[in-house]
């Protein structure tokens, strides 16, 4: 009794140790999504009123749980009985990251400042009226966003995991599900309410963090644009690079540019790091313009059809 007792104990030490490190194996290999994860998330939940911004995080990091929730199990039972899927379903993600990177840019271009004080009072009442819809429609574009990149990182992990047993594959994707969703939006509450202990800090008495308070205030705003330009480029690079892992023919031309470009003296290994990501960035604004071509293409003559 007490050796079958010694043997589990073992037994389960060792599978712990398995887990802790692929668990560690696959944080690595996710960090670059988890980067991306972060600028997207934090670009899109800005632009709500203040009192506002935390039940807007909290309501995507639940979205973002419920996402892990059906991913996790989808992605186990996709790798058992259809592993040839997870790429073109990546694709598919893929696709749509850089079709609304394409919207996201388009929309800033035309999108009209107030000129007025009668036209900024008119788009004051009007944003007050759809405060509601408008956090919605942002909530239920972070939950979708967040949606392809959790099914980026799942199927990272599950490479990293993929000839272990399936109990570890389980424990493993679990942990990395749990540990990305609460750092990226405990650091997106974070970085949303830097303005807010800013202006704590300036109402304290001590001048040392009146100056720091007034130092993040005019951060903040800085801050939020730049998310807002990372953000938008992040897209074009999630959904380019995984466009580029899916396609052989992308991925080889990639990495024979990338071998190429690195031979070049003094400034080689430089320019070879930075191609991958250029690629990337490239394949990802090409595919997001022809995908926007063929949706408008699509509403256009699609209600003729319907009619016809």
């Amino acid at each position: 009794m007490a050796s079958s007792l010694l043997l589990l104990l073992d037994d389960i030490a060792t599978v712990l140790d398995d887990v802790a490190v692929m668990s560690k194996m696959a944080a690595k290999k996710t960090a670059g999504v988890l980067g991306d994860d972060l600028a997207l998330n934090a670009q899109q939940v800005s632009g709500v009123r203040s009192d506002r911004e935390l039940p807007v995080v909290w309501s995507v990091a639940k979205g973002s749980f419920v996402n892990k929730l059906i991913l996790v199990p989808l992605a186990l039972l996709i790798s058992v009985l259809a592993p040839w899927l997870i790429n073109p379903l990546l694709m598919i993600g893929g696709l749509f990251l850089c079709y609304e990177g394409v919207e996201k840019v388009l929309h800033s271009l035309q999108h009209k400042k107030a000129t007025t004080p009668e036209e900024a009072a008119a788009k004051l009442v009007k944003d007050e009226t759809d405060l509601a819809t408008f956090e919605k429609e942002k909530i239920k574009g972070a939950v979708r966003t967040d949606f392809i990149l959790s099914a980026e990182i799942v199927v990272i992990s599950l490479g990293t995991v993929a000839t272990a047993a399936f109990m570890t594959k389980v424990t493993v994707l679990s942990i990395i599900a749990i540990v990305m969703t609460v750092g990226v939006y405990g650091f997106v509450a974070m970085i949303v309410k830097i303005d807010d202990l800013g202006l704590y800090l300036t109402q304290q008495a001590s001048r040392f963090k009146q100056s720091i308070g007034r130092g993040l205030l005019a951060f903040a705003p800085k801050l939020m644009k730049t998310l807002t330009i990372v953000g938008t480029i992040a897209m074009f690079l999630v959904g380019g690079g995984i466009i580029s892992h899916t396609i052989p023919l992308l991925h080889h031309f990639t990495e024979d540019a990338t071998d190429h470009l690195e031979l070049i003296p003094n400034v080689g290994n430089i320019i070879g790091a930075l191609t991958p990501t250029l690629i990337n960035l490239g394949v990802g604004i090409v595919a997001g313009i022809i995908v926007l071509f063929a949706v408008s293409l699509i509403q256009k003559f699609w209600p003729k059809k319907a009619t016809s």
